[in-house]
């Protein structure tokens, strides 16, 4: 594979990755506004049948995402080109929403595996509420993420022009 190959599939990699993973935050975004409808049963027999399949599928994006937006950024530093700096703040944007999934999102859903959809913790409704502020913080990375990588894959030369 030739460099110019290399940085082409990354693009799109990166580009089609973070376009699903955005896709799926905002998704699970509306759904969460929907489900606070539900009451403490109805509401944790969802979220126990909705993380028993999306956790992986969300894995399976993420990491070849990830890894391209990594390579994007590490390619575009050694190509001195301009898509650097909104490759690199896509970067750090899915590192902040890996912090947020990891220190809110996940004990949460691990949490909500165990719990008794016909005797909910008294505080469900708040642990509720915590998942879905730190889901709609994590989207927001997300959305801006897609839109940074955007910027720097579409209609941007990778390389510097050549001073003549």
């Amino acid at each position: 594979m030739t460099k110019d190959q290399l940085v082409k599939v990354t693009r799109y990699v990166s580009l089609l990755g973070g376009g699903v993973l955005t896709g799926g935050a905002l998704t699970t975004f509306v759904l969460e506004l929907a489900l606070r409808r539900l009451g403490a049963p109805a509401y944790i027999q969802v979220r126990q049948a909705e993380h028993a399949y999306f956790p992986w599928f969300i894995g399976v994006i993420f990491v070849p995402t990830f890894a391209a937006v990594v390579l994007l950024v590490l390619l575009a530093r050694g190509a001195g080109s301009p898509a650097l700096r909104p490759a690199a703040a896509a970067l750090v944007l899915l590192v902040l929403s890996l912090v947020v999934t990891f220190t809110v999102n996940a004990p949460i859903n691990l949490d909500q595996f165990t719990w008794d959809a016909q005797a909910p913790p008294a505080d469900w409704a708040g642990i509720r509420d915590r998942w879905q502020i730190a889901h709609a913080v994590r989207t927001v990375f997300c959305v801006l993420a897609l839109g940074c990588l955007g910027a720097a894959v579409i209609d941007r030369p990778f390389e510097r022009p050549s001073a003549h």
